[in-house]
């Protein structure tokens, strides 16, 4: 019996196989992705938990022309003057303790051996990210925010509805990838979508077909296994 439970634990979910099959992924095909699949996704993704139902999440959604003009936008403001924006939160400490010091170089030499880009090539690897402007090539772009004015919890029911999405996406033969990066932009994001003063951008989100021959090529993140981050107690 115990030998069945164990087998049958093995077994994923219809849900956990796409969890499973998740990946950030940045490279799309030039297929563009019905507004009813958009609106599918957020339809389901709002189920998400959320504290109180507070439902704290704002979505904007871009694609075509509208897309365009705010990648290009973005793009000439990395181009021209990097470093005069910076996102209104801090993602990371300045200094990121281990073990998630380490986690972070392997992904970077994960992702850029994929990519067959050395880890000295500077200039390749300032490329690769310069596609985050572009939201990768993928058809759609979304930006999330949050009203400031509220505290970490609400940053938690964001995040879940984040993951939703992405599984909605996912679900449907959508690819995601969630993008940070886009929230050190967030004037020249004010500029082009109606944002109201309270609401800080929190990330971005590429949304679309991936491309298959890149889903070949990538080297899968590692994972830290249940051992490694649980502790379990009574069973």
């Amino acid at each position: 019996m115990a030998g069945e439970d164990a087998q049958s634990s093995q077994v994923l979910s219809a849900v956990e196989q796409v969890m499973a099959a998740r990946f950030a992924n940045r490279f799309y095909l030039s297929r563009d992705v019905d507004l009813r699949a958009v609106t599918g996704i957020l339809n389901a993704a709002r189920h998400a938990g959320t504290g109180a139902n507070v439902q704290p999440w704002r979505v904007y959604v871009a694609t075509g022309a509208a897309k365009t003009t705010l990648a290009e936008a973005i793009e000439a403001a990395h181009e021209t003057a990097p470093g005069a924006h910076s996102s209104e939160y801090r993602y990371f400490p300045d200094a990121l303790p281990e073990p998630f010091a380490s986690r972070r170089r392997k992904f970077g030499s994960v992702f850029y051996g994929s990519l067959g880009i050395a880890q000295d090539d500077h200039a390749a690897r300032a490329a690769q990210t310069a596609r985050n402007c572009r939201f990768f090539d993928a058809p759609v772009g979304l930006i999330f925010t949050i009203d400031r004015r509220l505290e970490k919890g609400s940053w938690l029911d964001l995040g879940m509805f984040i993951q939703n999405v992405m599984l909605a996406a996912k679900a449907r033969g959508l690819d995601t990838c969630t993008q940070e990066f886009l929230s050190r932009y967030h004037a020249i994001v004010r500029a082009h979508l109606p944002l109201a003063p309270e609401e800080l951008v929190v990330c971005g989100m590429s949304m679309g077909f991936g491309d298959p021959e890149w889903a070949k090529r990538r080297h899968p993140m590692p994972k830290a296994s249940p051992d490694e981050f649980a502790s379990f107690h009574g069973f």
